[in-house]
């Protein structure tokens, strides 16, 4: 039996062991399976992959998809651009020259994947400013995708720095020349449902396209204050589904 797994810290939140269990049953897929493992910290993902001998690989979230590259081998494609991982194929190896002995890690971000095939047909012209909610891992491959695309982009975090303006700094002038608000925080996300980022709502209108990241719930606090004022709203379900398919393909590729 096959093993895949979602590695993270919190994740009574996620979507994911539910998807792959449903798409392992509709398509009569026999020998794989796929859990939710929390590791305390990263370092733990060394026993977890030798003691998982039928691992084949596994997805990343919060807040590994960067602290685990020392354990990778090698990175392919949006992850060595991002230096952002979100899936990983294991390959035993015995070589003696892996990070991980006994096994080769491959490094992908499926995520860009994901957002670009989302957030394109959901452009309008003139959308040439992004305003970004964080600036961890998934911030920079929203930011990757979009300056792909031609948007530039505009971090919030809890301080100034290059290319970003803490929350403090949000005004309506900001707000109103960003027509795309991502939201890469978890603010939101169950059991939190409640939580909502802090904007300056009544800068918001019809002219505006607000996406967030989070999937569970499906319409977050901030995408609901978003359509009450007119804007047009999405969630990350689609984005999930999406970089799980890509990851299903990398790891049963040659």
């Amino acid at each position: 039996m096959r093993q895949f797994a979602l590695i993270g810290k919190h994740l009574p939140h996620t979507f994911s062991p539910d998807y792959f269990q449903h798409k392992f049953e509709i398509e009569g897929i026999l020998d794989a399976h796929y859990q939710a493992v929390e590791l305390s910290e990263i370092s733990e993902l060394v026993g977890f992959v030798q003691q998982s001998q039928d691992l084949a690989g596994f997805n990343v979230t919060i807040p590994y998809k960067e602290v685990l590259l020392p354990y990778l081998d090698q990175l392919h494609g949006a992850a060595a651009e991002t230096l952002v991982v979100n899936t990983v194929k294991i390959q035993k190896e015995n070589s003696g020259s892996t990070k991980i002995k006994g096994f080769r890690l491959d490094g992908y971000n499926t995520d860009a994947a994901g957002f670009s095939a989302e957030i394109r047909p959901l452009l309008r012209p003139g959308m040439e400013r992004a305003l970004i909610l964080g600036d961890g891992a998934s911030a920079k491959t929203v930011a990757h995708v979009l300056n792909l695309i031609g948007i530039d982009c505009l971090m919030v975090s809890r301080k100034n720095s290059v290319g970003s303006i803490s929350w403090d700094d949000l005004n309506d002038y900001i707000i109103k020349h960003h027509t795309l608000i991502v939201n890469t925080t978890p603010i939101g996300q169950f059991p939190m449902v409640n939580d909502c980022p802090t904007l300056p709502w009544d800068a918001v209108g019809s002219a505006h396209l607000f996406f967030d990241l989070v999937y569970n719930p499906l319409e977050t606090q901030f995408l609901k204050q978003a359509f009450k004022r007119g804007a047009r709203i999405q969630n990350g379900l689609g984005m999930l589904r999406l970089q799980a398919e890509k990851s299903w393909e990398i790891w049963n590729k040659d």
